[in-house]
């Protein structure tokens, strides 16, 4: 591997603070090098002041800081425009914001929408909440037999004619990587609009939304080594322009009288309110130290952290595994027989090991996988092949206890 796992570690403040923790939470949101903490600290203590608005100085150069921010995202995912990068707080914000403001410019009563089974709440509740109730219709692309994205059936349900897809780029449950570019390229000849959902992907892969050609991808800072609190919706100008802002006020205005308001240019009209200035640098921190980092090596490593896991608990019969290792970007859902997932998180928990138990906000993806949930073990660049080792003694530990 072309890193020093150790160096990198200590970059990290948290390993120092918690010396005898495993973690391995890294889906639900990854830990922040001293570069981001740094940034976010030096604007709270040298730069506060709000953007856009002020004439002193002090704004001028709190708003210069943001919008810079906002180019390092825009080239990060080689955005046409800096002004297709939208400020939310964080992927479910922008998917609210997303569905709230096609209804009416894009979909209209008998519509359609195509998601797939694996999807996130973020990506199913927004459509129950701003979608169905004017009739769209949701449908739903089913798993294989091997729990993972049904290409053909996929294939099958643009015959339908959905004017937006919008899938996963990674499982946050499962792990696996879905076929982005066959998803994107089939749902553009059917001529959809598409949305991918980059919360768990943008970590795993450099993304360059032209080349992709996808219209929409949303993901969170915390996602990416950055704060919690910031996310992102990039879209084409042509169809942000069409968005109604779901929320109203402040920076999002032209003109306002007692009877009517119109609204500002993007990319401001999307983003009402005092924005997540820290937020925003510390984002920008934290893709700038990512680009100063062998992405390569991270890809292989996290992949090597699956395999080494997974066939260690492939020596475990008791255990239940969802996932596999292939296509896999670091994370192995698992169970074990007869027992409750929370009953073996608690006993990892006990031995200083952080996972997470239950359905990882993805609800019907376990009434498809007709499961109840599962204990997730997710997996970061800064972890090593120790701690699998470690973890996976305490999981022969903990099975069995409960066999007992």
């Amino acid at each position: 591997m072309n890193f020093d796992l150790r160096s990198l570690r200590q970059q990290f403040p948290f390993f120092s603070a918690h010396p005898d923790w495993i973690y391995l939470d890294n889906a639900a949101t990854l830990h922040k090098p001293q570069a981001v903490l740094d940034a976010m600290n030096t604007f709270y203590s040298q730069h506060n002041s709000n953007v856009h608005r002020s004439a002193h100085g002090l704004s001028q150069q709190a708003t210069a800081a943001f919008e810079a921010a906002r180019n390092t995202v825009a080239q990060f995912l080689n955005a046409r425009f800096s002004h297709e990068i939208i400020w939310t707080s964080g992927t479910t914000a922008g998917f609210n914001q997303l569905v709230f403001g096609l209804m009416g410019p894009v979909l209209q009563s008998g519509d359609r929408v195509l998601i797939s089974s694996m999807e996130h709440h973020a990506n199913i509740v927004p459509w129950h909440i701003h979608a169905l109730p004017f009739g769209v219709q949701l449908d739903v692309v089913p798993l294989t037999a091997d729990h993972r994205f049904d290409l053909a059936a996929y294939s099958e349900l643009l015959k339908l004619k959905p004017k937006v897809v919008s899938i996963s780029h990674v499982s946050n449950a499962l792990g696996y990587i879905q076929p982005i570019a066959d998803i994107v390229r089939l749902a553009k000849e059917a001529g959809a609009i598409v949305v991918l959902d980059g919360a768990q992907g943008i970590v795993w892969e450099k993304i360059d939304v032209q080349a992709l050609d996808v219209d929409f991808y949303l993901f969170s800072g915390h996602k990416l080594y950055g704060p919690t609190g910031i996310g992102v919706l990039y879209g084409k100008t042509q169809y942000l322009e069409l968005l109604r802002p779901l929320l109203g006020g402040g920076e999002m205005i032209k003109t306002v009288s007692f009877s009517s308001s119109s609204w500002n240019d993007l990319p401001y009209r999307l983003e009402a309110g005092t924005p997540n200035m820290a937020g925003a640098i510390g984002l920008a921190a934290a893709i700038l130290w990512l680009q100063q980092q062998d992405l390569t090596a991270f890809q292989q490593h996290k992949s090597a952290l699956v395999q080494r896991f997974y066939a260690g608990c492939q020596q475990i019969s008791a255990l239940e595994l969802l996932s596999g290792p292939t296509t896999n970007a670091g994370i192995v859902a698992l169970n074990l027989k007869n027992e409750h997932p929370a009953d073996l998180a608690t006993l990892l928990d006990q031995q200083n090991i952080a996972v997470r138990a239950g359905t990882h906000c993805t609800m019907p993806l376990f009434q498809a996988l007709n499961v109840k949930g599962s204990v997730r073990f997710s997996f970061a660049c800064y972890n090593s092949f120790d701690e699998i080792d470690r973890t996976l003694t305490a999981l022969a530990t903990a099975v069995e206890l409960l066999a007992e």
